[in-house]
Protein backbone atom coordinates (compact mmCIF):
# COMPACT_ATOMS: atom_id res chain seq x y z
CA UNK A 1 0.00 0.00 0.00
CA UNK A 2 3.06 2.23 1.07
CA UNK A 3 4.59 2.04 -2.58
CA UNK A 4 0.82 2.61 -4.05
CA UNK A 5 0.55 6.05 -1.56
CA UNK A 6 3.94 6.81 -2.83
CA UNK A 7 2.80 6.48 -6.41
CA UNK A 8 0.23 8.59 -6.11
CA UNK A 9 2.14 11.49 -4.34
CA UNK A 10 4.82 10.95 -7.22
CA UNK A 11 2.49 11.14 -9.60
CA UNK A 12 0.00 14.21 -8.11
CA UNK A 13 3.61 15.95 -7.85
CA UNK A 14 3.94 15.30 -11.62
CA UNK A 15 0.61 16.38 -11.76
CA UNK A 16 1.19 19.13 -9.76
CA UNK A 17 4.16 20.12 -11.59
CA UNK A 18 1.96 19.41 -15.34
CA UNK A 19 0.09 21.79 -14.68
CA UNK A 20 2.28 24.16 -13.23
CA UNK A 21 4.15 23.99 -16.24
CA UNK A 22 0.52 24.27 -18.38
CA UNK A 23 -0.21 27.05 -16.50
CA UNK A 24 3.14 28.51 -17.12
CA UNK A 25 2.91 27.35 -21.20
CA UNK A 26 -0.52 29.02 -21.07
CA UNK A 27 1.28 32.53 -19.76
CA UNK A 28 3.94 32.26 -22.42
CA UNK A 29 1.23 31.10 -24.93
CA UNK A 30 -0.46 34.42 -24.28
CA UNK A 31 2.71 36.08 -24.29
CA UNK A 32 3.22 34.39 -27.71
CA UNK A 33 -0.45 34.77 -29.64
CA UNK A 34 0.12 38.94 -28.51
CA UNK A 35 3.67 38.83 -30.42
CA UNK A 36 2.11 36.60 -32.81
CA UNK A 37 -1.15 38.89 -33.27
CA UNK A 38 1.33 42.10 -33.78
CA UNK A 39 3.40 40.20 -35.87
CA UNK A 40 0.73 38.81 -38.55
CA UNK A 41 -0.34 43.17 -38.32
CA UNK A 42 3.10 43.59 -39.33
CA UNK A 43 3.23 40.98 -41.92
CA UNK A 44 0.07 42.79 -43.10
CA UNK A 45 1.07 46.33 -43.53
CA UNK A 46 4.39 44.52 -44.86
CA UNK A 47 1.96 42.64 -47.36
CA UNK A 48 0.19 45.78 -48.21
CA UNK A 49 3.73 48.17 -48.68
CA UNK A 50 4.81 45.57 -50.80
CA UNK A 51 2.23 45.85 -53.18
CA UNK A 52 2.71 49.45 -52.87
CA UNK A 53 5.97 48.72 -53.98
CA UNK A 54 4.93 46.21 -56.35
CA UNK A 55 2.80 48.88 -57.89
CA UNK A 56 5.11 51.19 -57.72
CA UNK A 57 7.88 49.05 -59.14
CA UNK A 58 5.34 48.30 -62.43
CA UNK A 59 5.17 52.10 -62.62
CA UNK A 60 8.34 52.47 -62.40
CA UNK A 61 9.30 49.95 -65.10
CA UNK A 62 6.98 51.28 -67.05
CA UNK A 63 8.50 54.58 -67.18
CA UNK A 64 11.91 53.00 -67.51
CA UNK A 65 10.55 51.67 -70.53
CA UNK A 66 9.42 55.07 -72.18
CA UNK A 67 11.97 56.51 -70.68
CA UNK A 68 14.27 54.15 -72.42
CA UNK A 69 12.13 54.66 -75.69
CA UNK A 70 12.54 58.29 -75.32
CA UNK A 71 16.49 58.03 -74.71
CA UNK A 72 16.46 55.64 -77.93
CA UNK A 73 15.11 58.27 -79.78
CA UNK A 74 16.94 60.63 -78.72
CA UNK A 75 19.98 58.77 -79.33
CA UNK A 76 18.93 57.88 -83.04
CA UNK A 77 17.98 62.02 -83.15
CA UNK A 78 22.03 62.51 -82.32
CA UNK A 79 23.04 59.78 -84.43
CA UNK A 80 21.06 61.80 -87.18
CA UNK A 81 22.30 65.47 -85.66
CA UNK A 82 26.10 63.72 -86.22
CA UNK A 83 24.85 62.90 -89.53
CA UNK A 84 23.22 66.12 -90.65
CA UNK A 85 26.26 67.92 -89.41
CA UNK A 86 29.03 66.41 -91.35
CA UNK A 87 26.48 66.79 -94.14
CA UNK A 88 26.88 70.65 -92.72
CA UNK A 89 30.11 70.39 -92.71
CA UNK A 90 30.32 68.99 -96.48
CA UNK A 91 28.09 71.51 -97.97
CA UNK A 92 30.21 74.51 -96.36
CA UNK A 93 33.47 73.01 -97.25
CA UNK A 94 31.80 73.19 -100.78
CA UNK A 95 29.89 76.31 -100.78
CA UNK A 96 33.34 77.54 -99.39
CA UNK A 97 35.34 76.19 -102.57
CA UNK A 98 32.63 77.30 -104.89
CA UNK A 99 32.45 80.90 -103.63
CA UNK A 100 36.08 80.35 -104.13
CA UNK A 101 35.75 79.51 -107.48
CA UNK A 102 33.43 82.29 -108.17
CA UNK A 103 35.29 84.89 -107.20
CA UNK A 104 38.42 83.60 -108.97
CA UNK A 105 36.17 83.65 -111.80
CA UNK A 106 34.97 87.20 -110.67
CA UNK A 107 38.29 88.35 -110.71
CA UNK A 108 39.23 87.03 -113.76
CA UNK A 109 35.56 88.08 -115.34
CA UNK A 110 36.67 91.84 -114.03
CA UNK A 111 40.61 91.42 -115.49
CA UNK A 112 38.66 90.33 -118.52
CA UNK A 113 36.09 93.24 -118.91
CA UNK A 114 39.27 95.52 -118.29
CA UNK A 115 41.29 94.24 -120.78
CA UNK A 116 38.05 94.66 -123.07
CA UNK A 117 37.83 98.27 -122.00
CA UNK A 118 41.24 98.87 -121.88
CA UNK A 119 41.07 97.22 -125.53
CA UNK A 120 37.92 99.75 -127.11
CA UNK A 121 39.33 102.77 -125.54
CA UNK A 122 42.42 102.12 -127.60
CA UNK A 123 40.45 100.80 -130.51
CA UNK A 124 37.83 104.42 -129.61
CA UNK A 125 41.69 106.45 -129.65
CA UNK A 126 42.88 104.69 -133.41
CA UNK A 127 39.06 105.84 -134.40
CA UNK A 128 39.69 109.39 -133.05
CA UNK A 129 43.00 109.68 -134.72
CA UNK A 130 41.69 107.73 -137.76
CA UNK A 131 38.57 110.18 -138.15
CA UNK A 132 41.00 113.16 -137.86
CA UNK A 133 43.16 112.15 -140.46
CA UNK A 134 40.10 111.31 -142.34
CA UNK A 135 39.02 114.86 -142.13
CA UNK A 136 42.37 116.38 -143.18
CA UNK A 137 42.58 113.89 -146.15
CA UNK A 138 38.63 115.32 -146.69
CA UNK A 139 40.04 119.31 -146.02
CA UNK A 140 43.10 118.36 -147.80
CA UNK A 141 41.13 116.74 -150.73
CA UNK A 142 38.99 119.84 -150.89
CA UNK A 143 41.38 122.67 -150.96
CA UNK A 144 43.68 120.80 -152.74
CA UNK A 145 40.89 120.68 -154.98
CA UNK A 146 40.34 124.27 -154.96
CA UNK A 147 44.19 125.36 -155.34
CA UNK A 148 44.01 122.84 -158.59
CA UNK A 149 41.12 124.78 -159.97
CA UNK A 150 42.73 128.15 -159.26
CA UNK A 151 46.06 126.52 -160.68
CA UNK A 152 44.29 125.61 -164.06
CA UNK A 153 42.70 128.74 -164.27
CA UNK A 154 45.85 130.67 -163.97
CA UNK A 155 47.97 128.87 -166.75
CA UNK A 156 44.64 129.20 -168.70
CA UNK A 157 44.50 133.01 -168.66
CA UNK A 158 46.61 135.50 -170.23
CA UNK A 159 45.26 138.55 -168.36
CA UNK A 160 47.91 139.71 -165.67
CA UNK A 161 44.43 141.93 -164.18
CA UNK A 162 42.79 138.38 -164.11
CA UNK A 163 45.88 136.50 -162.96
CA UNK A 164 46.51 139.29 -159.76
CA UNK A 165 43.22 138.13 -158.60
CA UNK A 166 43.46 134.35 -159.19
CA UNK A 167 46.66 134.73 -156.85
CA UNK A 168 45.12 136.43 -154.60
CA UNK A 169 41.96 134.47 -154.42
CA UNK A 170 44.36 131.20 -153.96
CA UNK A 171 46.43 132.33 -151.27
CA UNK A 172 43.74 131.83 -148.46
CA UNK A 173 43.07 128.04 -149.78
CA UNK A 174 46.72 127.33 -148.99
CA UNK A 175 46.83 128.77 -145.63
CA UNK A 176 44.32 127.13 -144.66
CA UNK A 177 45.87 124.21 -145.49
CA UNK A 178 48.89 124.90 -143.98
CA UNK A 179 47.57 125.92 -140.79
CA UNK A 180 45.47 122.37 -140.63
CA UNK A 181 48.16 120.70 -141.33
CA UNK A 182 50.00 122.25 -138.30
CA UNK A 183 47.45 121.54 -136.00
CA UNK A 184 47.09 118.06 -136.54
CA UNK A 185 51.00 117.76 -135.94
CA UNK A 186 50.36 119.71 -132.77
CA UNK A 187 47.79 117.94 -131.80
CA UNK A 188 49.77 114.21 -132.00
CA UNK A 189 52.50 116.24 -130.43
CA UNK A 190 50.16 117.41 -127.35
CA UNK A 191 48.82 114.04 -126.82
CA UNK A 192 52.35 112.63 -126.79
CA UNK A 193 52.83 115.02 -123.91
CA UNK A 194 49.73 114.50 -121.84
CA UNK A 195 50.75 110.59 -122.11
CA UNK A 196 53.81 111.16 -120.80
CA UNK A 197 53.35 113.50 -118.47
CA UNK A 198 50.64 111.19 -116.72
CA UNK A 199 49.46 112.24 -113.36
CA UNK A 200 51.75 115.61 -113.30
CA UNK A 201 51.05 118.74 -114.97
CA UNK A 202 54.79 118.91 -116.00
CA UNK A 203 57.67 117.15 -116.82
CA UNK A 204 61.52 118.21 -118.33
CA UNK A 205 62.34 117.15 -122.02
CA UNK A 206 65.79 116.56 -121.07
CA UNK A 207 64.51 113.86 -118.31
CA UNK A 208 61.22 112.81 -118.51
CA UNK A 209 60.58 111.43 -115.65
CA UNK A 210 61.64 114.71 -113.87
CA UNK A 211 58.49 117.35 -113.01
CA UNK A 212 59.55 121.13 -112.75
CA UNK A 213 59.54 122.05 -108.98
CA UNK A 214 60.08 125.32 -106.86
CA UNK A 215 63.83 124.46 -105.49
CA UNK A 216 65.09 126.06 -101.84
CA UNK A 217 67.98 127.43 -103.53
CA UNK A 218 66.90 130.21 -105.85
CA UNK A 219 69.69 132.45 -106.81
CA UNK A 220 67.62 134.52 -109.18
CA UNK A 221 64.60 135.19 -106.45
CA UNK A 222 61.93 135.05 -108.98
CA UNK A 223 60.31 131.39 -108.08
CA UNK A 224 62.40 129.43 -111.07
CA UNK A 225 61.06 126.11 -111.88
CA UNK A 226 63.65 123.60 -112.09
CA UNK A 227 63.32 119.95 -112.92
CA UNK A 228 64.13 117.68 -110.05
CA UNK A 229 62.97 114.74 -107.61
CA UNK A 230 61.37 114.67 -104.21
CA UNK A 231 63.25 112.50 -101.98
CA UNK A 232 62.04 110.92 -99.47
CA UNK A 233 63.82 108.89 -95.98
CA UNK A 234 62.83 106.85 -93.13
CA UNK A 235 65.97 107.06 -90.72
CA UNK A 236 66.66 106.07 -86.89
CA UNK A 237 69.55 107.44 -85.17
CA UNK A 238 70.33 109.02 -87.86
CA UNK A 239 70.46 105.85 -90.02
CA UNK A 240 68.63 105.84 -93.52
CA UNK A 241 66.35 102.76 -93.26
CA UNK A 242 64.69 102.96 -96.07
CA UNK A 243 64.63 105.63 -99.40
CA UNK A 244 62.91 106.53 -102.49
CA UNK A 245 62.49 109.13 -105.50
CA UNK A 246 59.30 110.47 -106.23
CA UNK A 247 58.02 113.35 -109.40
CA UNK A 248 55.41 114.99 -106.70
CA UNK A 249 56.48 118.70 -105.97
CA UNK A 250 54.68 118.45 -102.66
CA UNK A 251 55.65 116.04 -99.91
CA UNK A 252 51.57 115.28 -98.89
CA UNK A 253 50.95 113.13 -101.86
CA UNK A 254 54.31 110.84 -101.08
CA UNK A 255 53.69 110.01 -97.93
CA UNK A 256 50.98 107.19 -98.64
CA UNK A 257 53.38 105.78 -101.56
CA UNK A 258 56.31 105.69 -99.45
CA UNK A 259 54.72 104.06 -96.42
CA UNK A 260 53.16 101.76 -98.99
CA UNK A 261 56.95 100.89 -100.07
CA UNK A 262 58.57 100.16 -96.39
CA UNK A 263 56.07 97.72 -96.19
CA UNK A 264 56.75 95.74 -99.02
CA UNK A 265 60.12 95.97 -99.66
CA UNK A 266 61.84 97.26 -96.08
CA UNK A 267 60.42 96.25 -92.82
CA UNK A 268 57.41 96.26 -90.73
CA UNK A 269 56.46 99.72 -90.04
CA UNK A 270 56.62 101.18 -86.12
CA UNK A 271 53.73 101.54 -83.76
CA UNK A 272 54.84 105.57 -84.34
CA UNK A 273 54.39 107.20 -87.57
CA UNK A 274 56.28 110.83 -87.25
CA UNK A 275 56.65 113.14 -89.64
CA UNK A 276 56.65 117.41 -90.26
CA UNK A 277 53.59 119.74 -90.99
CA UNK A 278 54.18 118.78 -95.02
CA UNK A 279 52.59 115.61 -94.14
CA UNK A 280 49.79 116.46 -92.57
CA UNK A 281 46.59 116.42 -94.63
CA UNK A 282 43.04 114.09 -94.33
CA UNK A 283 44.15 111.47 -96.52
CA UNK A 284 47.54 111.06 -95.14
CA UNK A 285 45.88 111.22 -91.32
CA UNK A 286 42.97 108.39 -92.51
CA UNK A 287 45.52 106.24 -93.83
CA UNK A 288 48.07 106.15 -91.15
CA UNK A 289 45.25 106.01 -88.31
CA UNK A 290 42.55 103.65 -89.97
CA UNK A 291 44.15 101.28 -92.29
CA UNK A 292 47.22 100.92 -90.83
CA UNK A 293 45.90 100.95 -87.28
CA UNK A 294 49.41 103.60 -85.98
CA UNK A 295 49.64 106.79 -84.25
CA UNK A 296 50.15 109.56 -86.43
CA UNK A 297 52.88 112.19 -84.64
CA UNK A 298 52.30 114.68 -87.46
CA UNK A 299 51.23 118.16 -87.36
CA UNK A 300 49.74 119.91 -89.58
CA UNK A 301 50.08 123.78 -91.61
CA UNK A 302 48.56 125.60 -88.52
CA UNK A 303 49.23 123.25 -85.60
CA UNK A 304 51.94 125.59 -84.53
CA UNK A 305 49.45 129.14 -85.25
CA UNK A 306 46.50 127.68 -83.26
CA UNK A 307 48.77 127.24 -80.29
CA UNK A 308 49.55 130.99 -80.01
CA UNK A 309 47.53 133.24 -77.74
CA UNK A 310 47.14 135.56 -80.61
CA UNK A 311 45.68 133.02 -82.81
CA UNK A 312 43.48 131.41 -79.07
CA UNK A 313 41.82 135.20 -78.55
CA UNK A 314 41.35 136.35 -82.25
CA UNK A 315 37.56 136.47 -82.39
CA UNK A 316 37.31 136.34 -85.66
CA UNK A 317 38.62 132.88 -86.09
CA UNK A 318 36.07 130.15 -86.44
CA UNK A 319 37.53 127.86 -84.11
CA UNK A 320 37.22 130.44 -81.60
CA UNK A 321 33.40 130.89 -82.52
CA UNK A 322 31.14 129.60 -79.37
CA UNK A 323 29.31 126.49 -81.36
CA UNK A 324 25.43 125.03 -79.75
CA UNK A 325 25.38 121.17 -80.75
CA UNK A 326 21.77 120.77 -79.66
CA UNK A 327 20.82 123.51 -82.57
CA UNK A 328 24.05 122.73 -84.44
CA UNK A 329 24.92 126.63 -85.05
CA UNK A 330 27.87 129.00 -84.45
CA UNK A 331 27.98 132.49 -83.00
CA UNK A 332 30.01 135.22 -84.88
CA UNK A 333 31.67 137.77 -82.87
CA UNK A 334 28.93 140.44 -83.59
CA UNK A 335 26.25 137.68 -81.53
CA UNK A 336 24.17 137.05 -84.89
CA UNK A 337 24.01 133.08 -85.27
CA UNK A 338 25.20 131.05 -88.45
CA UNK A 339 22.78 128.28 -88.74
CA UNK A 340 23.73 125.01 -90.98
CA UNK A 341 21.91 125.03 -93.96
CA UNK A 342 23.48 122.00 -95.99
CA UNK A 343 26.02 119.29 -96.61
CA UNK A 344 28.64 119.93 -99.60
CA UNK A 345 31.30 117.65 -100.79
CA UNK A 346 34.56 118.05 -102.94
CA UNK A 347 37.06 115.58 -104.85
CA UNK A 348 40.35 116.99 -105.79
CA UNK A 349 42.22 115.57 -108.13
CA UNK A 350 43.35 112.14 -106.53
CA UNK A 351 39.88 111.31 -106.26
CA UNK A 352 39.81 111.88 -102.47
CA UNK A 353 36.49 113.18 -101.33
CA UNK A 354 35.83 115.79 -98.82
CA UNK A 355 32.67 116.39 -96.79
CA UNK A 356 32.10 119.84 -95.55
CA UNK A 357 28.76 120.90 -93.21
CA UNK A 358 27.77 124.69 -95.05
CA UNK A 359 26.49 127.12 -92.41
CA UNK A 360 25.28 130.78 -93.38
CA UNK A 361 25.48 133.99 -90.82
CA UNK A 362 21.54 135.17 -90.64
CA UNK A 363 22.62 138.70 -90.99
CA UNK A 364 25.37 140.73 -91.98
CA UNK A 365 23.99 143.89 -93.14
CA UNK A 366 25.55 146.40 -91.13
CA UNK A 367 27.82 144.99 -89.51
CA UNK A 368 30.20 147.14 -87.73
CA UNK A 369 33.35 143.64 -88.22
CA UNK A 370 32.02 142.95 -91.79
CA UNK A 371 35.78 143.80 -93.37
CA UNK A 372 37.37 142.40 -90.34
CA UNK A 373 35.04 138.89 -90.99
CA UNK A 374 34.30 138.31 -94.50
CA UNK A 375 35.54 139.48 -97.72
CA UNK A 376 32.19 138.53 -98.89
CA UNK A 377 30.46 141.20 -101.66
CA UNK A 378 28.20 143.61 -99.73
CA UNK A 379 24.69 142.33 -99.63
CA UNK A 380 25.79 138.54 -99.13
CA UNK A 381 25.99 136.95 -95.50
CA UNK A 382 29.02 135.06 -94.59
CA UNK A 383 29.33 131.72 -95.49
CA UNK A 384 31.36 128.51 -93.28
CA UNK A 385 32.32 125.77 -94.34
CA UNK A 386 33.60 122.92 -91.65
CA UNK A 387 34.79 119.74 -92.61
CA UNK A 388 33.94 117.94 -88.75
CA UNK A 389 36.45 114.99 -89.85
CA UNK A 390 39.50 117.10 -90.12
CA UNK A 391 38.55 119.00 -87.51
CA UNK A 392 38.14 115.96 -85.37
CA UNK A 393 41.33 114.58 -87.15
CA UNK A 394 43.03 118.01 -85.57
CA UNK A 395 41.90 117.77 -82.09
CA UNK A 396 43.07 114.36 -81.91
CA UNK A 397 46.89 115.39 -82.88
CA UNK A 398 47.01 118.27 -81.06
CA UNK A 399 45.59 115.59 -77.90
CA UNK A 400 48.61 113.08 -79.13
CA UNK A 401 51.34 115.55 -79.34
CA UNK A 402 50.35 116.95 -75.71
CA UNK A 403 51.56 114.01 -74.17
CA UNK A 404 55.03 113.43 -73.12
CA UNK A 405 55.48 110.54 -74.30
CA UNK A 406 54.53 111.23 -77.94
CA UNK A 407 56.02 114.76 -77.69
CA UNK A 408 59.37 113.65 -76.67
CA UNK A 409 59.11 111.03 -80.02
CA UNK A 410 58.35 113.96 -81.84
CA UNK A 411 60.51 116.36 -81.26
CA UNK A 412 63.35 113.77 -81.83
CA UNK A 413 62.25 114.14 -85.40
CA UNK A 414 64.33 117.49 -86.69
CA UNK A 415 67.45 116.06 -85.09
CA UNK A 416 67.09 112.60 -86.49
CA UNK A 417 65.94 112.98 -90.31
CA UNK A 418 66.96 116.92 -91.01
CA UNK A 419 70.83 115.85 -89.98
CA UNK A 420 71.22 113.38 -93.14
CA UNK A 421 70.51 115.75 -95.69
CA UNK A 422 72.35 118.68 -93.87
CA UNK A 423 75.47 116.07 -93.96
CA UNK A 424 74.49 115.19 -97.76
CA UNK A 425 74.47 118.51 -98.90
CA UNK A 426 77.32 120.29 -96.75
CA UNK A 427 79.93 117.48 -96.30
CA UNK A 428 79.68 115.63 -99.42
CA UNK A 429 78.47 118.07 -101.92
CA UNK A 430 75.48 116.27 -102.99
CA UNK A 431 73.26 119.15 -103.73
CA UNK A 432 72.15 117.93 -107.22
CA UNK A 433 71.98 115.02 -109.26
CA UNK A 434 74.91 114.11 -112.05
CA UNK A 435 72.47 111.37 -114.28
CA UNK A 436 69.27 111.34 -115.49
CA UNK A 437 65.71 108.71 -115.51
CA UNK A 438 64.38 107.86 -112.34
CA UNK A 439 66.05 104.40 -112.20
CA UNK A 440 69.43 106.11 -112.12
CA UNK A 441 68.56 109.02 -110.11
CA UNK A 442 67.17 106.12 -107.38
CA UNK A 443 70.87 104.27 -107.47
CA UNK A 444 72.72 107.68 -106.90
CA UNK A 445 70.87 108.58 -103.98
CA UNK A 446 71.16 105.34 -102.72
CA UNK A 447 74.81 105.68 -103.05
CA UNK A 448 74.97 108.69 -101.50
CA UNK A 449 72.78 107.59 -98.28
CA UNK A 450 74.60 104.67 -98.28
CA UNK A 451 77.71 106.85 -97.67
CA UNK A 452 76.42 108.38 -95.17
CA UNK A 453 75.40 105.83 -93.44
CA UNK A 454 78.92 104.05 -93.54
CA UNK A 455 80.37 107.19 -92.18
CA UNK A 456 78.30 108.04 -89.38
CA UNK A 457 79.15 104.18 -88.50
CA UNK A 458 82.59 104.73 -88.57
CA UNK A 459 82.49 107.78 -86.37
CA UNK A 460 79.97 106.45 -84.02
CA UNK A 461 82.46 103.21 -83.90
Amino acid sequence: MKEVADKLESKESIITDLQQQTHQLKQELGLKSEEIESFVQRVAVYEEKLKANGAMLETNQALISEYKDKNDTLNGLVVKYQAYAEENEEVKRLFEAEKAKVNYEREVAILAERKELEKEKAVVEAKALHNEEVLFMYKNYNMNQVIDDYTEKLEASSDSSERKQLRAACKTPKQYLKQVKDWIVRKKQYRLHLQQMGTRNSYSKTDVDATFMRMKDDYMKNGQLKPGYNVQIATENQYVLAYEVYPNPTDTKTLVPFLQDIQAHYFELPEHIVADAGYGSEPNYQYVIETLQRKALITYGMYRKEQQRKYLKDPFKTNNWAYDATTDCYTCPNGQLVTYQYDSTRTDKTGFTRHFKIYTCEDCSGCPFRSSCTKAREGNNRRLAINTHWEEQKKMIQATLSEAKTGAIYRKRKIDVEPVFGFLKANLGFTRFSLRGKSKVRNEIGLALMATNLRKYTMRG
